[in-house]
């Protein structure tokens, strides 16, 4: 069979090629697009600031004020008179009250009997190194130093449990901790200067009112010298649940 047309007049023979190239430039193109950019117009100005060489500044005219001179200093006197006091001063002699050998005593000073008392010092002595320790109501047949320290402790503690009762208002709140009560027991036997320190006021209260119902006791003794015993115990408040 013969053919009609000429092989190499064949269109299709070469379209893939063709899109292909096509295909690029319009990518190209589209990508130029894309990363085309484009600024605004701005318009400069240039600001002058118009100066005249000279500056013409009025000057206020001011008027002199005619203040009169101030008045001259009076004239001293040409005669100074001298006037005498008229009343004379007494001078008052002050007599040496110092005592020599050779001042004489005219009356003799009788010398009356002077009672001489005995000052009692205040000491106070530290409860561990005490001589002779304040001997508690019931620890009188106790012999040694030793053991009436142990009677005094226990009793102390006898007396705490005895007298012991819980605010009511601490109670209601649930309050509890140790309060540490600082007295002293003086010369005759007496207890004095209690101080408190606790986490409330009425816990500290209820603990000074048990130390302040301690009974008198037998008072504390140093080198033969009635002395103060300063103590201090903790009374601990506790609510058990």
């Amino acid at each position: 069979m013969e053919l009609k047309k000429n092989p190499q007049a064949d269109l299709n023979r070469n379209s893939g090629l063709y899109f292909v190239i096509g295909l690029t430039l319009v990518l190209l193109v589209v990508w130029r697009a894309l990363e085309y950019k484009t600024y605004d117009t701005q318009t400069e100005y240039v600001q002058v600031m118009d100066i005249p060489d000279e500056l013409n500044e009025d000057i206020p005219i001011t008027k002199a004020l005619n203040t009169p001179p101030p008045p001259p200093p009076p004239l001293a006197p040409e005669i100074i008179e001298i006037v005498e006091d008229a009343s004379e001063v007494e001078e008052t002699i002050i007599e040496s009250s110092e005592i020599n050998q050779n001042t004489v005593i005219q009356e003799e000073i009788a010398v009356n009997d002077v009672e001489v008392a005995e000052e009692e010092e205040d000491v106070s002595v530290p409860f561990a190194i005490i001589e002779n320790v304040p001997v508690f109501y019931g620890c009188e047949s106790m012999v040694t130093n030793a053991d009436k320290k142990a009677c005094f402790q226990k009793m102390i503690q006898e007396h705490v449990k005895k007298e012991f009762t819980y605010p009511a208002g601490a109670l209601e709140l649930h309050i509890q901790g140790k309060v540490f009560v600082y007295f002293v027991i003086d010369q005759k036997g007496f207890i004095t200067g209690i101080k408190t320190r606790g986490p409330d006021k009425s816990l500290e209260q209820e603990a000074s009112r048990i130390v302040a119902a301690l009974p008198k006791m037998q008072y504390s003794r140093q080198r033969g010298n009635n002395v103060k015993v300063p103590y201090s115990i903790p009374i601990n408040f506790k609510m058990e649940m």
